[in-house]
Parts: structure tokens; C-alpha cells; sequence
């Protein structure tokens, strides 16, 4: 099957976007995170080239509609890693005080969609 052209991908994040702030209207986080651990609609090889996701997610968020806000980004980057059979896991981090938290994901341990510094400073509260 023929790899998604960058165009494609970036409209597959944009609409994923949009859904994400749909279910989050109708059914808060809950729906939010049952949409992610979803299993992916077709099997696939893992994707070596996760880059290509991330760009294309960055692309995404630049032309949005709003801002899109870190757990929004990660859920939707982690939802299109999978589906290329990638074991994408989102990551919610926070230090207590003063109190900061950030969302990112991980592949194999590794942050792939942001600064590996939150991995360092931010203690890991929850893994979906």
C-alpha cells in the first residue's frame, strides 16, 4: 500500500483535530480517551519514520482553527502513530508545585513529539 503523501497526512490530523474537540464537547476527557484506545481500523507494519506523523501534526496545529493545547496534540499524534502500527503511548506529567503539567508521546521510552525535557522534570501521572 502507498505511504500517505505529506498533504494527505496533514489533512487526516486536521480532521482528527477537529473530531477530538467534537468529542470533547459531547462527552468530556472520557470519550476522549475511550476514542484512543481504540484499536487501529487496519493492521499495519510499524512505521520507522514516525517524523513524518510529528511533521505532519506540527503542519496541522499551525493551520488550525485555535490553538491546540499539548494533550490535544499528543492524543491526535498517538492516534495517527498507531494506526501506522506504532506503540505510541501519551504521557501526562506534572510537578506539584508550582503546580505545571504537560501531555506528550512516547515511542519506546523515547519523546518523540517534544522536548525530552518534560520526560526529566515532570513526574508521569498517567499513560494511555
Amino acid at each position: 500500500m502507498k505511504r500517505l503523501s505529506m498533504l494527505a497526512l496533514v489533512a487526516v490530523a486536521l480532521g482528527e483535530l477537529l473530531l477530538y474537540d467534537a468529542l470533547l464537547a459531547m462527552g468530556g476527557f472520557a470519550r476522549v480517551r475511550r476514542s484512543l484506545s481504540r484499536p487501529a481500523r487496519r493492521a499495519a507494519s510499524p512505521d520507522a519514520d514516525y517524523r513524518r506523523v510529528v511533521e505532519a501534526m506540527d503542519l496541522a496545529c499551525a493551520l488550525y482553527w485555535k490553538p491546540v493545547l499539548c494533550l490535544q496534540n499528543a492524543v491526535v499524534t498517538a492516534k495517527l502513530l498507531r494506526r501506522r502500527g506504532c506503540g505510541a503511548e501519551v504521557v501526562i506529567g506534572c510537578r506539584p508545585e508550582p503546580f505545571f503539567s504537560h501531555a506528550w508521546v512516547e515511542l519506546d521510552g523515547r519523546v518523540v513529539n517534544d522536548s525530552p525535557i518534560y520526560r526529566q522534570q515532570l513526574a508521569a501521572v498517567a499513560r494511555l
